[in-house]
């Protein structure tokens, strides 16, 4: 068990550093003729640069991660954390969030220098960053907290139902965990956001009374539209659609709002609305709850394995050692899965843009698209096999050639 261990995070590495080579070598491919007027030779470079330099930092903190986690297994450190935290509680439940906060405080604390590089090096040298240091660890606290309260408590609830319960606490886990999941996806702009961002509802004016007018058209009614303050962090532009129901709201970044016209926003709200019209968002989130009941099961299967524990170093075995090992042991199943999630992802954006096209709104779509590429200086060449396996999205190309084609 333990050399499959080892095994199969070599070989994980050994895939990501093959893709990242291959998606490099891309990076200064001749640009598709329906993209040419994007960029201008001088901000091509650029985003070259921003590419390759993203990708330098990408690499090494693979390393990094990789080299951390070979040497917790080679010197049983997750044998010494277990020890430590047996030694502050006589609770599995405890221990084992103890164990797991341990872990995510060294994790947190090993890939940080690389988020602050990220931020105040190379955000703020292509000029996207926005965030002060003191929002930057403001922002930072705040996480944690969230992660501690909110994450710990689920955590521990599903650990103590496996005390109580055994062989069956993967049914009473799903549970929880699908209610949490439905509560987030009502509540979430309501209750988390708030807590980052300031949301405002969009003034009366053109904008807002083309949206409710096309919704309408569509039979999509909704009042909920809101411009969030994302400039104060980056000036990359975003807009996203969350809820159900009477809780669906649509939220629109304010950099958004200044580098595109309103037709174009429109169009990007269209494919949204696009999602949620051919029942995307419904079937994702249902997909998630059966992914995740699956994942639970199968989990069972593993828990209380003696070989697990023994792997890693121990010879007590537990709930929270036997989810390190089932994490290893799942991760080459969990890339085919992602890569079955990608393609349904894939076919789905097709299906938005489709929606889009065919209420007249394909040409601004399309130059919409085209400012956030320039604007977010986004890699328009990557490699086919990485775009397969990453890509949650079809490439800028793809997606304008589908378009052009359907309009």
């Amino acid at each position: 068990m333990f050399t499959a261990f080892l095994i199969i995070i070599i070989f994980g590495t050994i895939v990501t550093f093959t893709l990242q080579k291959l998606n490099a070598s891309y990076f200064n491919k001749n640009i598709p003729y329906e993209l040419s007027d994007i960029y201008d030779n001088e901000a091509y470079i650029k985003s070259q640069k921003y590419e390759h330099e993203n990708s330098k930092v990408s690499t090494f903190n693979t390393v990094l991660d990789t080299t951390a986690t070979i040497l917790l297994l080679i010197f049983s450190g997750f044998a010494v954390v277990d020890e430590f935290a047996r030694s502050l509680s006589q609770s599995e439940s405890v221990i084992g969030l103890l164990f797991f906060g341990i872990l995510a405080g060294a994790s947190g604390l090993l890939n940080l220098p690389f988020s602050i590089y990220d931020t105040f090096v190379i955000e703020q040298k292509f000029g996207f960053n926005k965030m002060s240091p003191k929002l930057f660890v403001s922002d930072l606290v705040k996480s944690l907290l969230l992660s501690a309260i909110l994450g710990g408590a689920l955590l521990w609830f599903v650990m103590w139902i496996f005390e109580k319960t055994q062989t069956d606490f993967w049914i009473y886990a799903w549970i929880t965990v699908t209610v949490v999941m439905l509560l987030m996806t009502l509540f979430y702009s309501n209750i988390i956001v708030p807590l980052f961002n300031k949301q405002t509802p969009l003034p009366d004016g053109e904008l807002r009374n083309k949206i409710e007018q096309f919704g309408q058209n569509v039979g999509f009614e909704i009042k909920n539209i809101y411009v969030i303050d994302g400039s104060k962090r980056s000036t990359k532009a975003n807009a996203y659609f969350t809820g159900f129901g009477k809780k669906k709201r649509i939220v629109l970044y304010d950099t958004l709002i200044q580098d595109l016209d309103s037709e174009e926003i429109l169009a990007v709200l269209a494919h949204e609305i696009g999602h949620y019209k051919k029942k995307h968002t419904l079937i994702g989130f249902l997909t998630g709850i059966l992914q995740t009941g699956i994942l639970l099961y199968i989990f069972s299967l593993f828990v209380g394995n003696k070989q697990i524990a023994l792997a890693l170093g121990t010879e007590t075995v537990s709930f929270h050692v036997s989810a390190i090992g089932f994490g290893i042991l799942y991760s080459p199943l969990s890339l085919v899965v992602g890569i079955l999630m990608n393609y349904i992802s894939q076919k789905n954006e097709y299906a938005a843009d489709n929606f889009a096209v065919k209420h007249n709104l394909g040409a601004p779509l399309i130059s919409g698209l085209k400012k956030m590429s320039k604007k977010h200086l986004s890699n328009l060449t990557p490699h086919p096999l990485y775009v397969r396996i990453y890509f949650s999205h079809p490439t800028l190309y793809q997606r304008i050639k589908a378009i052009n084609n359907a309009s």
